[in-house]
């Protein structure tokens, strides 16, 4: 008997040592987001600071993220933040850019909200404009779910010019996208 409970121990164990991030392929390519886990809530710094929106009073900070296993051809990235529900089920883009040279592998808390640094990506246009912003639920809304989308893509990191929408740039890596990794957040005020 003390075998039998001794084994179903260490079954236990072993599922909860499992977290999401574990699952699949060892070498599937993946998008994490460094210290949040997958479905995490998002802190109130990632919301967005837009002056014309009084639901958005964050600071824009944009989650850390980091990628791996990327498939073989890959030249550049691209990544695209949506909201699915905003917009009363129209949708928010809410970061759009591309050109991320195949040599990056993620990016720090905070550096896709402002200014990009020269060369690291290219700035497309989110819904409002501006290539990155965060949340702007309304106060007292469910949480909603932002999919962040990674594309590894057989394009330069230069092929593509500045300020593409997320369909202009869905329709330029036509043909030229290799695989796609995602991972979602949730935010409410």
């Amino acid at each position: 008997m003390k075998k039998i409970v001794a084994a179903l121990t260490l079954l236990a164990l072993a599922a909860c040592a499992t977290t999401p991030e574990m699952e699949g392929p060892p070498t599937a390519f993946r998008l994490t987001s460094p210290g949040m886990p997958d479905n995490a809530r998002l802190p109130p710094k990632a919301a967005g600071n837009f002056a014309k929106n009084p639901n958005c009073t964050g600071q824009n900070v944009s989650p850390a993220l980091a990628w791996s296993n990327a498939p073989d051809k890959t030249r550049s990235y691209a990544i695209i933040w949506d909201d699915q529900a905003g917009r009363a089920g129209l949708g928010v883009s809410h970061g759009v850019i591309y050109g991320i040279p195949a040599s990056t592998s993620g990016f720090a808390e905070g550096a896709l909200g402002g200014a990009p640094t020269t060369g690291a990506f290219v700035p497309g246009k989110s819904t409002i404009g501006m290539h990155w912003f965060g949340p702007c639920s309304p106060k007292g809304n469910a949480p909603q779910h932002y999919v962040m989308t990674i594309i590894a893509t057989t394009l330069e990191p230069d092929a593509l010019p500045a300020g593409l929408t997320k369909a202009e740039l869905l329709k330029g890596l036509e043909g030229k996208a290799l695989r796609a990794a995602s991972l979602s957040f949730r935010f409410w005020q």
